[in-house]
């Protein structure tokens, strides 16, 4: 700090953790006018301050970054973000899954799973430039980054999503993810899984990773399964990274379906191999349940599906499909059908397994929150403190710090996201306080809409956002372009202290 008669706010006697897995230390940490952080150890002297918050028994981290996430029309249309400012979350990266606001034209109604990200009217941005203009406008309560959907390009491009593109519309799909990357967009993401884009050729990927590359950018990949094949996919997703080359990171990383159960293990083992020769990471959300569309494909008898909206039969929401099946006398399939299009939460994941991804040095923490859903999964309210409160304070799955750099300082590095993510002088002040012994989420399932317990007071780029409980009313979230260093950054993220496994 240039001149130390400018501090804004003095946070005094946390107990503070830098993002890297460190152990956290006593320390005051201070906001100088310009939004940036200022820290002081021991008998350094301390400026007066404008503010000061009294820390004491309190743990202060990097605002938490959301890496797994489709916010990508609330932030412009519903700008104060609760959702995520109450648990502690300063910034989200949006474009996930294939699916994107931008670079989008419709040609009629959004595809499946694009309708995941609002109405119609929501897809208002034919160019990324468009997207990114808006959310500047729009200043949300949250810093913004964003990927671009390759389901939305090929929206765009295709008059039939169910094949396979031709050279010229690959050729098209590149130019305008270039023209996406040039505007700041972090990278590429593909949603394989879904019939919208299940078509796409390995080759029609690669040559679209290609581009990635070419701008320093980011690949990342709804596999083609999660399910049984999903070795498969996920050779497919190292392949394709590799030929760019472009730094992979694998969606929500998990092992679905109940016949898949048990197989963490193995797939770790992938993961980790792959990582021995190119770089790999992941995300993971802390539920052993999944939220998506209602796909015909997944459904099944073997764990409870949770319907969370329906087109043509709203009134059946909040049930099972199996009790909407009983009261209709008709089949799971039939039913599914006849909610089609709908929402639906999977239970369809083993604890176990959550819990060895989740943990693994690798995994990075996503909410993947669908904030459309009239009923979401809790995830969307309560994903990061659940991750500080369930499994680091009461399981111990592992400490505290490691759970902080998984949705901190490792999350910044991976997606290259300039001066976040740290706690280091000269950053910007994106920091959350929280009660260590306290925190934990209270969104379920029967009710899912609930604040955090625990969370004490967020700053996004110095500015306080929430207080106990309560939003400020200020937004001072900003839109964050690709770092132009971001395969570099990703190499070197903080890797899990040995001392802290």
């Amino acid at each position: 700090m240039s001149a130390l008669d400018r501090l804004d706010t003095l946070i005094r006697h946390a107990t503070v953790y830098d993002g890297t897995g460190r152990p956290g230390e006593l320390a005051d940490v201070g906001v100088d006018s310009a939004g940036r952080l200022c820290l002081f150890r021991g008998d350094e002297p301390r400026p007066a301050a404008r503010v000061e918050v009294d820390a004491q028994g309190l743990a202060l981290a990097p605002g938490f970054i959301d890496v797994h996430t489709h916010d990508d029309t609330v932030v412009i249309r519903q700008p104060e973000m609760l959702p995520k400012i109450s648990q502690g979350v300063t910034t989200v990266v949006v474009g996930n899954c294939g699916i994107s606001a931008s670079p989008v034209r419709l040609r009629g109604s959004a595809p499946d799973p694009m309708n995941l990200l609002g109405p119609d009217s929501a897809f208002r941005y034919p160019r990324f430039a468009d997207y990114r203009k808006a959310i500047e406008a729009a200043q949300p309560a949250v810093n913004v980054a964003a990927l671009v959907g390759h389901t939305a390009l090929r929206s765009n491009h295709l008059d039939d999503l169910d094949r396979a593109a031709h050279p010229a519309e690959i050729e098209a799909m590149r130019l305008e993810l270039a023209d996406s990357l040039e505007a700041g967009a972090l990278g590429l993401s593909t949603g394989l899984a879904y019939a919208s884009a299940f078509a796409a050729s390995t080759d029609e990927l690669k040559r679209l990773v290609a581009e990635v590359a070419a701008h320093g950018a980011l690949y990342t990949t709804h596999l083609r399964s999660e399910f049984e094949p999903i070795l498969d996919a996920l050779a497919e997703a190292f392949d394709v990274a590799r030929h760019g080359p472009s730094p992979l990171i694998v969606s929500h990383l998990k092992c679905a379906g109940a016949r898949n159960w048990g197989r963490s293990t193995e797939v770790l083992a992938a993961m980790e191999g792959a990582a021995r020769l190119q770089p790999v990471g992941c995300d993971c959300y802390p539920y052993a349940a999944s939220s998506s569309t209602l796909d015909l494909k997944q459904v099944t008898d073997e764990f409870d599906i949770f319907i969370t909206w329906s087109t043509p039969h709203p009134d059946m929401a909040g049930q099972t499909l199996a009790a909407i099946a009983r009261t209709w006398q008709v089949s799971l399939l039939e039913a599914a059908r006849r909610l089609q299009p709908a929402g639906a939460v999977y239970h369809g994941m083993n604890e176990g397994d959550v819990r060895r991804i989740l943990s693994h040095p690798m995994s990075m923490v996503g909410s993947d929150g669908l904030p459309e859903d009239p009923h979401p999964h809790p995830r969307l309210w309560g994903a990061f403190p659940r991750v500080l409160g369930h499994y680091a304070r009461e399981q111990g799955l592992f400490a505290l710090p490691e759970a902080l750099r998984k949705m901190t300082g490792l999350s910044a590095a991976r997606y290259g996201l300039d001066q976040r993510g740290r706690l280091l002088p000269g950053y910007w002040a994106d920091l959350v306080l929280f009660n260590p012994l306290t925190v934990r989420d209270t969104a379920t399932f029967d009710d899912p809409q609930q604040r955090a317990a625990g969370i004490e007071a967020v700053w996004v780029n110095g500015v306080l956002s929430y207080r106990q409980g309560q939003a400020t009313g200020a937004r001072a979230g900003r839109f964050l372009p690709r770092s132009s260093d971001l395969p570099a950054r990703f190499a070197a993220a903080p890797q899990r202290l040995e001392a802290q496994a």
